[in-house]
Order: structure tokens, then sequence, then C-alpha cells
């Protein structure tokens, strides 16, 4: 049976799979298959779960906030902030839903920071116009 490698980099991890068979993944035009010695290859999934097989027809979900994929030489490499692995679609899902919901507060608290220096910087500059008299 003709395989590849499938090497994962994160920010924390590096991970290689031997005996990928095949490669199910989603980018912008939307979803794709890759095989062994397929031609070389670059393109960026979006944010969702992929999924590939190994020997013995055993699929494996992988769930990534989007990240760029690259095929060469029959190996497939792909780097992500974060990636996780489960054999168990629901498992995953709902891991998947979990870190979803953790980055879109981090984004809200983040805007709600920036917007509150935004205010104390614009009353730091009327504060400073008042006492100078300068027109801004």
């Amino acid at each position: 049976m003709n395989t590849f490698v499938l090497n994962l980099f994160d920010a924390t991890q590096e991970q290689r799979i031997p005996e990928v068979t095949s490669f199910l993944g989603e980018d912008a035009s939307g979803c794709f298959g890759l095989k062994a010695h397929h031609a070389r290859f670059m393109t960026t999934l979006v944010f969702g779960l992929a999924r590939f097989c190994i020997a013995a027809n055993q699929w494996q979900y992988l769930a990534l906030p989007g990240a760029v994929l690259y095929f060469k030489d029959n190996e497939l490499t792909i780097s992500t902030r974060h990636f996780l692995i489960d054999a168990d679609l629901e498992r995953i899902s709902a891991a998947l839903q979990q870190q979803l919901l953790a980055e879109e507060q981090e984004l809200q608290a983040t805007r709600e920071s920036l917007q509150r220096m935004e205010q104390a910087m614009l009353q730091r500059l009327w504060h400073l116009n008042r006492k100078t008299g300068l027109s801004l």
C-alpha cells in the first residue's frame, strides 16, 4: 500500500506520523484529499476538522485553528498554532468547540482592553489640551 509521512508542528509540540494512506482537509476553495505521491501542493487550512487514515483503515481526526499545509516529496507538513488528534469524532468536536469558545473569549477581552486603552489615551489628550490651551 502506498503511504506518506505526516509531520505536525505547533507552538509546543511536533509529531511525525508514518504510514498515512490519505488526508482529507478543507481550505478556502473547499474540501480536498491527498494520497501518497501527490504533486507538490501548498494551501492554508480553515479552522475546523481534518482527518487522515493510517494503515489498517484507522481514521484519526485532526482539530486545527487554521494551518499551513505543504506536501512535497511524499511528506505532508502541517504548521499551526495548536492541534488536537483523536479517533473519536464527538470527543474531538467537543474539544474544538471549547477551544473556539476560549479563543473568542480571549479575543473579546483583548478588544475590551484596547477600547479602555483608547479611551484613557483620549482622556489624557483632552486633559493635556485643556492644561496647555493647544488645539489638536
